[in-house]
């Protein structure tokens, strides 16, 4: 009878301690560990995305360029939805019963429980009369997003634009990005992504049965702060962008500015251009498919991206390589018969004019032909015709050290390298050993295969200018508070050329301006040395180049414009270069002694026959077509002209018309 009393206190007492125990879990649950009626929070828990307003970016002197304006969205979680009016909805978003049916479908497929987009970029004078109504169709609700805004409208191609995120985008962002989010897609909104975009932030919410919130989850405890995207200081000159927007229009070209003790850009125009205004919005599609119907095809980015013969801006650096070779001295002179006599090819000064007795400095001046194919004869020829291709390889090799044939690194996408042909090239076009100096004498004008960016002209004036080195060019110069670029754009790139050397070309530059075809082109009270060119065209007028930096003494701008279909250099590339240059050192435009206007300038259409340029835009040339036209001028043929194609740029068939056919003239 006791052994039975105390087991049942035993089992009494055990029965107490687990009640004990389960009481002081439930205490503990319930009172002092919060985490339990989280987790049971999370039942009715709804997230919201709270978007960060991107980077601004502001030109060299905080100007803005670009900045962002609010807009909302309308998200739909169709399983919330409840029975409603579908008109009234319809008629408060401005859209159509069919326009209604297509979203909610679009959005079903994505998911009956999440959220997704159901009508984009409500500006928010539309937001503010759906805002009131909002809360009468249970599954609806809004988010605040932003997209950019451009109060000056320049600098579309530098600046780039933003769109949708695409499946691809999606996959490499690591979980990052999702449907209806925006990235940068091209320019500096795509380069610089990561730094720009901000991060976002979460607001956590508590929403009953009925889907009503009730307030903040865990107080905020979870919720994150959407981080602004950093401000972006690029490198660019308001003041002259304009400018060069203003004087390229209705034009076809490009101008390239640089900073030559910096590398930073200055200017830089693509024409024709776009408002980048047109990019934003609901109705940015449909602006974007017309102006890539465009003939002219203003998303083309020509300051890196069109390819053109050098033409004569190329010819001091051709003098530079000859003097530090040891081939030709300051004071080598030739006499001018109005050409030069390379083998059986004649190549011709400008118009056939006579120049007599130069010397390097006034041949640059009066841009000899002849003077310039001698010295790339000299070249090529000094170990003995039998080493033409070991010598042209040299020739190559210090020729790309100025940075042409190469990507300069750009910190903007799209950059192409130009081309300076190699020895392969000539041994797969003439045979192995088939080729002489006399066969690619183009090369000695900046003619023939040669290929050159605007950007890699704009940075040989640079090197000239610093007297044998460059900064690599860049675009942004500053991120936050804080000057941070590359290391790579802080480092002096030298060319191989002595420094002595530079003097006699710089001279014949001045002369350029002072007295010889760039005359009209003279800014009072600025030394400017430049050249003029052009870039030969088979299918119409050549394009107008122009070349030069300033002033002489610790030059501050050097400068490369292109206008394409325009004749010689000096007719419209030069002033026009002139105008930007006097623009950015004097803050205003003096009246010239020549008489030229930014007004004549600015409101002259030189944009070439729309059909003929598509022709040669957009249409591919047949290797047998370009093998025809490269008829070559081997030891035992000579050849009647010096017009050939470079098959070697045949897959830039949308670069087609840019990568101009070799021609024997070339403008002084």
């Amino acid at each position: 009878m006791n052994s039975f009393f105390e087991r049942r206190y035993i089992i009494a007492g055990i029965f107490i301690a687990i009640i004990v125990v389960l009481l002081a879990r439930l205490f503990y649950i319930q009172i002092v560990d919060p985490k339990y009626a989280i987790y049971a929070g999370k039942n009715v828990l709804r997230q919201t995305i709270v978007y960060p307003a991107r980077g601004p970016i502001l030109d060299r002197n905080g100007k803005i360029l670009v900045q962002n304006e609010p807009f909302y969205d309308i998200m739909i979680t169709p399983r919330e939805v409840k029975p409603f009016d579908t008109v009234e909805f319809c008629k408060l978003l401005g859209i159509d019963r069919d326009g209604f049916n297509k979203r909610w479908v679009k959005a079903w497929k994505y998911s009956p429980v999440l959220k997704s987009v159901f009508e984009k970029q409500l500006t928010a004078q539309t937001y503010a009369s759906v805002s009131e109504r909002l809360s009468e169709f249970p599954g609806f609700s809004a988010i605040t997003r932003y997209l950019r805004n451009y109060p000056d409208s320049v600098a579309a191609q530098f600046l780039g634009y933003i769109g949708e995120v695409q499946d691809k985008d999606i996959k490499h962002s690591n979980g990052y990005y999702h449907p209806g989010d925006f990235i940068g897609v091209t320019g500096v909104e795509k380069s610089y992504e990561t730094v720009l975009r901000g991060q976002r932030g979460v607001s956590n919410q508590m929403v009953d049965s009925r889907g009503t919130l009730k307030g903040k989850f865990a107080n905020g405890l979870y919720d994150t702060a959407a981080v602004p995207g950093q401000r972006l200081t690029s490198s660019l000159e308001l003041s002259i962008q304009k400018l060069g927007e203003k004087l390229m229009h209705d034009k076809v070209g490009s101008i390239v500015a640089i900073e030559p003790s910096t590398g930073e850009i200055l200017c830089y125009v693509s024409s024709p251009t776009y408002d980048p205004n047109l990019m934003v919005g609901r109705e940015r599609g449909n602006n974007a498919a017309k102006m890539y119907a465009d003939v002219y095809n203003p998303f083309f980015i020509r300051p890196v991206q069109a390819k053109y013969p050098p033409g004569s801006s190329f010819k001091p650096l051709s003098a530079l390589i000859g003097l530090e070779e040891g081939i030709i001295t300051p004071q080598t002179s030739y006499y001018c018969p109005g050409y030069y006599q390379a083998g059986n090819r004649r190549v011709k000064c400008n118009n056939g004019e006579a120049h007599g007795l130069v010397n390097l400095s006034s041949a640059v001046a009066e841009s000899c032909n002849g003077y310039f194919s001698m010295v790339f004869q000299k070249i090529i020829d000094h170990n003995g015709t039998h080493q033409t291709e070991a010598s042209y390889k040299t020739w190559r090799d210090n020729v790309k050290k100025f940075g042409l044939g190469t990507r300069l690194d750009l910190d903007v996408p799209g950059e192409s390298r130009g081309n300076v042909p190699t020895p392969l090239y000539y041994d797969n076009l003439y045979h192995k050993g088939g080729w002489r100096s006399s066969t690619i004498i183009p090369l000695a004008i900046g003619q023939g295969e040669l290929l050159a960016t605007p950007l890699q002209m704009a940075n040989l004036e640079c090197t000239i200018a610093n007297h044998g080195y460059y900064y690599k060019p860049h675009l942004v110069k500053a991120i936050g508070t804080q000057n941070v670029i590359k290391h790579e754009y802080t480092v002096r790139n030298y060319v191989g050329i002595d420094s002595q050397y530079f003097e006699p070309v710089i001279n014949g530059m001045q002369a350029v301006i002072d007295r010889g075809t760039g005359i009209r082109s003279k800014i009072p009270g600025i030394i400017m040395c430049g050249k003029t060119g052009t870039a030969q065209n088979p299918g119409g007028e050549a394009h107008s180049v122009f070349v030069a930096f300033a002033p002489r003494e610790n030059p501050r701008i050097a400068i490369a414009v292109v206008v394409e279909n325009s004749g010689e250099g000096a007719h419209w590339a030069a002033p026009i270069a002139s105008f930007i240059v006097e623009k950015y050192l004097k803050g205003s435009i003096s009246p010239r002694e020549s008489g030229i206007t930014v007004e004549h300038f600015a409101n002259a259409n030189r944009l070439p026959d729309s059909a003929l340029y598509y022709s040669r835009f957009r249409k591919k040339i047949s290797p047998k077509d370009t093998a025809k036209k490269q008829k070559a001028d081997t030891l035992k043929k000579p050849l009647k002209g010096l017009k050939g194609a470079s098959r070697q740029n045949k897959k830039d068939s949308s670069t087609r018309l840019l990568a101009v056919l070799p021609g024997r003239k070339d403008d002084k």
